[in-house]
């Protein structure tokens, strides 16, 4: 896959360049090693480094974010998470991959393996769009065709897609058992002053699913 363009990167910088909240919450306080897959610009791995004595090994494919990400990270790799082999990096105490599953040709192959170097008991923090959302069903009835957009679920460059039951089965598969969804809420493709409102709605069963536009999973890897 080719290096990201400027303009995809503009147009992806709010997702890719942010220190995200919603994942930071969920990297264990007491974390002392943690890898970041397809870390982008490490602004995750600035926060966690912010919050108190934590080492930070990223990768990512990109150069320049690599370059970015080198000035925040105690280590970044260069690398193709599809080819990238395990060997070598060590045991890790938290694994972070958010939203970048959703990109490789194997997620299933990727995450086995390096949930591998989790410690027992350890927790990974899988970030991925869910395609059950309602702007799926409506795209299709009305155009009939596959929306391809800069970002977000539809992002031209995803070469897999999930609901939540995959997300499970991908978690489950790589020998990790699932603790936490975090469902995030929002009403079309980007955010808006309705996502407050919905997340409300989002409590009942038959909406949850197709308002939620992205999961959040804390899973633990098996003892």
């Amino acid at each position: 896959m080719p290096p990201v363009s400027d303009d995809l990167r503009a147009a992806r910088a709010h997702a890719y360049e942010a220190a995200r909240p919603e994942i930071l919450a969920l990297v264990p306080p007491g974390a002392r090693r943690v890898l970041d897959l397809g870390c982008a610009s490490g602004a995750l791995g600035a926060a966690l480094k912010a919050r108190g004595d934590v080492e930070v090994v990223g990768v990512e494919r990109d150069p320049v974010y690599v370059a970015q990400a080198a000035a925040r990270l105690d280590r970044v790799i260069e690398a193709d998470l599809d080819a990238l082999a395990a060997d070598g990096l060590g045991r890790f105490d938290c694994l972070v991959a958010a939203d970048v599953l959703e990109h490789l040709v194997d997620p299933w192959a990727v995450l086995g393996r390096f949930a591998g170097l989790l410690e027992p008991g350890c927790r990974a923090v899988i970030s991925l769009p869910n395609v059950r959302h309602w702007e799926t069903f409506w795209t299709l009835a009305r155009h009939g065709t596959w929306p391809r957009r800069p970002e977000g679920v539809f992002d031209a460059t995803h070469l897999r897609w999930f609901t939540l039951r995959d997300a499970h089965a991908l978690a489950t598969g790589a020998g990790l058992e699932v603790e936490h969804v975090d469902r995030r809420v929002r009403a079309g493709r980007s955010a808006s002053a309705w996502d407050g409102r919905l997340a409300r709605l989002a409590g009942l069963p038959a909406a949850r699913t197709l308002l939620s536009f992205q999961h959040v999973i804390a899973a633990r890897r098996a003892t």
